[in-house]
């Protein structure tokens, strides 16, 4: 098979344990793939990653992606039609103006920026999160670290990367949205904003255009600069890849997401639900009013979108899986582990859909939407309760989303959010139709899974990059995924159904209820 280089795109996209890389055809379907593992580091009580280990990580995933392309194409990758960087979102990479680093890189694990999160929060009317960029920032003026008078640039992580490939100090909008609040109205960053940090940066004795430190925003589909020659040997050393590619704006994760599940019009979204869940809601306008529970970032095309992020989902139910699968193997019926959870889950359909007087919180961690700074693992039951098998994994299956439910309930019932379809990925949605009818009617929105929604973050990036050399003049982002990317594709859509939705919402009135026992649990029980 004979590969035009010329017109695939490569995305690369890091990730908190993996590093992934992606080339894509004028099809937009992925023809070869690398990735590399790595894992951050707890040093002087900051999560971080050396940029030592970001190089090595990012030119390994590459180096692969090669060797992939080698074998199964016989050529190697002199050129490409685009590249695009996406990484995890939030952070602070300091540098001063001669592009040193001046702390270790501090990633969003980190919660250190409390004090700053709040004051700017207050400040600005505006739910600024303790991961933000611009959190750590003001976190560091109020702790007078000797650093902060010699910052000219802080960044990203996929921001840092695209800068020392371009020499371009820039950032998609949906990653500068993690930055610094965004005013989708001009796409950039908040005006009015920027005035009063300056104002809250010179009171605690620090003069700055803040502006002029953080990168410069930009749209999918914007010039976001070229691979030079010293930016195509630091991402190949061989020197086989020639500098002139086009890159598209660096993104984060949440953005790439987004595209990967073609979920970036106004009134469509979607949810990630795994170890942790997060839905993205793009917005037909900015919400009225301010919510700790939810983050306002932006598509990558910069249309407002609200993020309800809970940081617990499928351990507990994973745990009980595992139970169940251990007492299995004890009476000699060792099930598959997608057998195993395909019976449980599809018995759990069959169960009341209020589940029958049971209660569980999967509460692994704390979770910020229900006030607990910790978290217990529990369940209980009323003395009269229908304790079934089906009830108790339904229960299950409904806990993992009792906090997302809250965050969502803010946007649909106070803020009015429009919602015509969310778009499900992660491991809730792996066995066919359960976690997906559940959502449905959790959410009383339809809820579609896609074929390609495991392609992942790195595919999405990818479809940014094409997306900046293919797109034809004044095609938006949404026209180009619906008729080029996504118009074949297929999947399933499972709409609520209003018994079931109600049995939900009678589920949780029990859940609010039980919290105090869930907070009592993580008080006293250590």
């Amino acid at each position: 098979m004979t590969l035009d280089l010329s017109k695939c795109s490569l995305g690369i996209e890091l990730g908190s344990t993996r590093i992934k890389a992606v080339l894509i055809d004028e099809q937009h379907l992925p023809i070869a793939q690398g990735s590399h593992d790595w894992e951050n580091q707890l040093v002087d009580g900051i999560w971080t990653y050396s940029l030592e280990d970001v190089w090595v990580g990012v030119q390994d995933c590459y180096r692969n992606l090669c060797a992939e392309v080698q074998e199964k194409f016989g050529t190697k990758i002199t050129t490409l039609g685009a590249i695009g960087f996406s990484a995890m979102m939030h952070g602070y990479l300091a540098f001063d103006k001669d592009d040193k680093l001046l702390v270790p890189f501090r990633t969003w694990r980190n919660t250190i920026t409390r004090k700053a999160s709040e004051e700017l929060t207050a400040a600005f009317n505006f739910n600024i999160p303790e991961r933000w960029s611009i959190a750590h920032f003001y976190q560091c003026m109020l702790a007078k670290e000797p650093h902060v008078p010699q910052v000219a640039f802080f960044t990203t992580l996929a921001g840092y990367i695209h800068y020392k490939l371009t020499g371009c100090k820039v950032l998609g909008i949906g990653d500068a949205a993690g930055v610094f609040p965004i005013d989708s109205t001009i796409r950039d960053y908040d005006a009015a904003m920027l005035a009063k940090f300056n104002a809250l940066a010179a009171e605690h004795g620090y003069p700055v255009d803040v502006k002029a430190l953080m990168p410069q925003v930009l749209c999918a589909g914007e010039p976001a600069g070229n691979l030079t020659a010293a930016g195509a040997k630091l991402l190949d050393p061989s020197g086989t890849l020639q500098p002139g590619v086009a890159l598209c704006p660096p993104e984060g994760d949440a953005g790439t997401g987004m595209v990967a599940t073609n979920s970036v019009a106004v009134r469509t979204g979607n949810v990630s639900a795994g170890t942790s869940i997060f839905a993205m809601i793009v917005l037909e306008r900015a919400l009225k009013n301010l919510h700790r529970e939810l983050d306002m970032v932006t598509t990558p095309d910069g249309l407002p979108v609200a993020m309800v992020h809970a940081n617990n989902c499928t351990s507990d139910l994973n745990a009980w899986v595992g139970l169940f699968g251990e007492f299995a193997e004890k009476i000699g019926a060792k099930l598959d582990p997608n057998d195993l959870y395909g019976i449980l889950y599809r018995n759990a359909l069959t169960g009341d859909n209020d589940c029958g007087g049971l209660m569980a919180y999967g509460y692994y961690s704390g979770e910020f939407i229900t006030g607990l700074e910790e978290g217990r693992p529990l369940f209980m039951r009323q003395p009269d309760a229908k304790f079934t098998l089906a009830n108790f994994m339904r229960t299950h299956l409904y806990a993992a989303l009792g906090a997302l439910k809250i965050g969502m309930d803010i946007l649909i019932n106070e803020e009015k959010v429009g919602l015509d379809k969310l778009l499900g990925h992660g491991g809730l949605f792996k066995t066919k139709g359960v976690g997906q009818k559940i959502m449905a009617d959790a959410m009383n929105a339809p809820v579609s899974v896609m074929e390609t929604a495991g392609e992942g973050g790195a595919w999405g990036i990818a479809l940014l990059a094409a997306y900046e050399v293919s797109k034809q003049p004044g095609e938006s982002l949404p026209d180009y995924l619906n008729a080029k990317v996504f118009k074949d594709s297929t999947g399933s859509t499972i709409a609520p159904t209003p018994e079931d939705v109600a049995g939900f919402e009678r589920f949780m009135v029990g859940y609010k209820a039980g919290l105090a026992a869930e907070k009592a649990a993580a008080a006293e029980y250590k």
